[in-house]
């Protein structure tokens, strides 16, 4: 009975988390190259493993057609950054936690170059659009501008937004759509029109992951920007701090992919 008893209490502290460190992986929504999001967010994973006392590895992902299809078998999902349709998707139907959010909010922009100034999206009908491949932000709000399937541009798939908005500097493309806050970082676009905004991306947690575990990465990422590592951290991610946030805040937003196969 003892031995019994033993055994069962190793098993629960080992769920618990509390009993020995463990490997969790942390899903990048590929806005990036692979290569780039392994290099970008490793600052983070390091934090992250750091603070806990568990080894955090980035899983960085092809394109947006591999991540969707991975996160729907949940393969490499324990835990994820990404963007809100996403998060919300997986708090309604796999019930993970969202533990924490970046600031603000993020729009996308269709943009063209100075010198195609047009005024109405329509004008895109049957020209060349740079953006990422779907299910990402900005195809999905491309597509939602184009309802009529007779009536759509012809989507030119870029590596990345920078990569989008270059193919419009260069006249590769008519048109681009992208971050509105990359708008700025390029002399020579207009923009055509602004979408609604969303809630900045979420950092979220599989049910599997122990709660002991999610309170640890919840508290070391809220508290970031209050100590010198957590400041060094985001500075090297180029953000200015995480703030609470639960899956209230991306209520709703899962209906961007309703149109996606899998959903």
């Amino acid at each position: 009975m003892r031995v019994a008893k033993a055994i069962l209490t190793t098993i629960l502290l080992l769920k618990t988390g509390s009993l020995m460190a463990i490997d969790l992986s942390l899903s990048i929504q590929p806005v990036l190259p692979k290569a780039d999001i392994l290099k970008a967010y490793q600052p983070l994973a390091d934090y992250l493993s750091a603070q806990t006392g568990h080894t955090i590895r980035i899983k960085a992902h092809n394109n947006f057609l591999t991540y969707w299809s991975s996160m729907r078998q949940k393969k490499g999902f324990d835990l994820v950054l990404d963007a809100a349709h996403f998060s919300d998707y997986r708090v309604a139907k796999m019930n993970y936690e969202v533990l924490a959010k970046l600031p603000d909010t993020v729009s996308f922009s269709v943009v063209t170059h100075d010198d195609n100034l047009i005024f109405d999206v329509d004008e895109l009908v049957l020209q060349k659009v740079a953006t990422m491949v779907s299910p990402s932000v900005g195809a999905v709000r491309l597509l939602n501008l184009f309802p009529d399937p007779m009536r759509q541009p012809r989507i030119i798939y870029a590596r990345d937004s920078n990569d989008a908005a270059q193919k419009v500097l260069d006249k590769t493309v008519f048109a681009a759509i992208i971050p509105t806050a990359l708008v700025s970082s390029f002399a020579g676009l207009n923009t055509v029109i602004t979408t609604e905004s969303l809630p900045h991306m979420a950092f979220s947690a599989a049910p599997e992951v122990a709660v002991s575990i999610r309170d640890k990465i919840r508290k070391a990422l809220i508290e970031a920007s209050s100590h010198a590592q957590g400041r060094e951290m985001l500075s090297k991610l180029n953000f200015s701090a995480f703030e609470a946030a639960s899956g209230k805040n991306y209520s709703g937003h899962k209906a961007l992919l309703s149109h996606e196969i899998g959903y």
